[in-house]
């Protein structure tokens, strides 16, 4: 099922993910948070966690989950970007983005999540859109704040010694949980690509 496309997306689609987009994906989120080629982008992880972000079957739970989407974001035809909503309660969880890293830096980041709050407010009637993010990526949670984001201050383990989310490079990891209330003016957070803008 398609979502509604943001009117200033430069021709971006959504759909929904299907087990045929796993290989796809997988390779684009590696793209994003691992390894060299994500240097061209601003997301990366490559200084603090090696090893790989996700794997196949990562993402076909992420597909299969019960009240869960999978975003597959595309311009032309072409997979630029993806991430994930899950009902939970009373809010969504927002996770799994990546925009391809020669895309990053032009607006296209704040389109899609604008896109996955209203897709998550008009489907599920939630309020809130909730996120975690390595507590040490200020930048990246910058970034979020920019966007309506606050830190909460609550924080979980970083799964060291699990290697299917990475080999961390450092000790000091923990997830920091993010909220943003999304009942109201949500449509006023579509107004197109902004140059030199994050993701």
């Amino acid at each position: 099922m398609d979502t509604a496309t943001p009117p200033d997306s430069a021709r971006l689609t959504f759909r929904d993910a299907t087990g045929s987009d796993v290989p796809a994906l997988v390779a684009l989120i590696e793209s994003a948070y691992r390894g060299d080629s994500s240097r061209a982008g601003w997301t990366t992880e490559a200084d603090i966690l090696q090893g790989q972000r996700t794997d196949e079957q990562g993402v076909r739970d992420v597909i299969d989950a019960p009240a869960s989407r999978l975003l597959a974001v595309e311009r032309g035809g072409e997979l630029v970007a993806c991430c994930q909503l899950e009902h939970r309660g009373e809010a969504a969880y927002f996770g799994m983005f990546a925009v391809r890293p020669g895309l990053q830096g032009g607006g296209l980041g704040k389109l899609i999540i604008a896109e996955a709050e209203r897709t998550a407010r008009a489907g599920w009637g939630v309020a809130e859109m909730h996120m975690t993010v390595i507590s040490v990526r200020d930048d990246l949670i910058a970034w979020y704040e920019r966007r309506g984001y606050r830190r909460t201050g609550q924080l979980t383990p970083f799964p060291y010694g699990d290697e299917r989310f990475g080999v961390p490079l450092r000790d000091d990891l923990t997830f920091e949980l993010l909220v943003k209330n999304i009942e109201k003016n949500i449509e006023k957070n579509i107004d197109g690509i902004d140059a030199g803008e994050g993701a």
